[in-house]
Order: C-alpha cells, then sequence, then structure tokens
C-alpha cells in the first residue's frame, strides 16, 4: 500500500500520446505515391487478365454452339483445353494477388521503418514517456491534443520528400477541450 501511494506521484506526471499509423502512411507523401504506383500496376494487371478472362469465356460460347457439330472426342478435348486455361488463369490470378499483398507490405514496411524515428524523436522533444498506435494499442478514446499523427506527417514529408508531388500539411490537432470552469473568450 505503501509502495502504491508513493508511486502515484510519479505516474501523475507520466506524458503519452498516440498516432494514427494507418491515416499516416495515408497522408504522407510517400505514401501516397506508393499507393499510386501499386494502384497503376494493379490496374493494368487487371486489364490484362479481364481480358484473358473474356477471350476464356467467347470460347467456351464457341465451343457451346459448335458442340453439336463435333465430335465426342474432340468436343472432350476441346473442353479440358478450356479447362486448362480456367485453371490457368485462376492460379495466376492467384499468384498476382499474393505478389501484390507482397508488394504493398514491402512498401509500408519501408515507410512504417521510417516512421519510428520521427516518432520517438517528437517523442523526446515534447517529453512524452509514451507514444501508443491508435489502432494497434486498442486506444478507445484520448484527447486530440495527445495525437502527434499531424506533427508525424508533417516531419516525414520535410525529411522524405517526394519529387513532383505537393505537400499538403495537415491541420494541426484541435486543442482538448478548456474546463467547464474557465472562461472562454
Amino acid at each position: 500500500m505503501v509502495l502504491f501511494l508513493l508511486a502515484s506521484p510519479a505516474v501523475a506526471d507520466v506524458k503519452l500520446g498516440y498516432v494514427d499509423l494507418q491515416r499516416a502512411l495515408m497522408e504522407v507523401s510517400e505514401g501516397q505515391q506508393a499507393k499510386m504506383k501499386l494502384k497503376a500496376e494493379i490496374d493494368k494487371k487487371k486489364a490484362e487478365f479481364e481480358t484473358e478472362q473474356k477471350k476464356l469465356r467467347e470460347d467456351g460460347m464457341v465451343l457451346d454452339r459448335q458442340a453439336s457439330a463435333m465430335s465426342e472426342e474432340v468436343r472432350i478435348e476441346k473442353m479440358k483445353q478450356l479447362q486448362g486455361r480456367l485453371m490457368q488463369i485462376t492460379e495466376r490470378g492467384q499468384k498476382l494477388q499474393v505478389e501484390f499483398v507482397e508488394k504493398e507490405r514491402v512498401e509500408l514496411k519501408k515507410i512504417f521503418d521510417r516512421m519510428d524515428p520521427i516518432v520517438a524523436g517528437i517523442a523526446q522533444r515534447e517529453g512524452l514517456a509514451m507514444v501508443f498506435e491508435k489502432t494497434d494499442s486498442g486506444l478507445i478514446y484520448a484527447p486530440p491534443s495527445m495525437d502527434l499523427t499531424n506533427e508525424l506527417v508533417r516531419t516525414y514529408n520535410e525529411k522524405f520528400p517526394v519529387k513532383g508531388m505537393k505537400v499538403t500539411t495537415p491541420a494541426p490537432s484541435p486543442a482538448a477541450p478548456a474546463p467547464k470552469d474557465a472562461p472562454t473568450k
């Protein structure tokens, strides 16, 4: 009990903060650029994939129309070929999905690795004992004055500028509301 009472004043002096890394990722220029690059790649591959699927469907319809004029062996062989192509397209689609997930993971990791020392620097400068990640920490509520996300985005964009991208500076976090008994202007 004595230890608890002695420790209480020290706990009261602990300063905390939090960052929303997902929001920061979407707001830093490098994150926006990575997202645009991946989207362009995905869109290109998706268009190619859809063209192949369309061709396969068309070939299937042609086979259906001509099936009655074919011998049983030829029809079965053509069906096997279509099924083989369908399997190849499906496998390639799955591989592309895995490839894009991995590319995204690599890009995000690079950005998150650059964010860590920036968050540490902000925490040291502000005298914070701990900084939590908003989503992963299970944080349900904290006053906006404890949110370091805008400072993280601003510092990251200054430290790692992206050529050809306009840097948008996030608005400062709203200040904590004034106590009820404090005078307002």
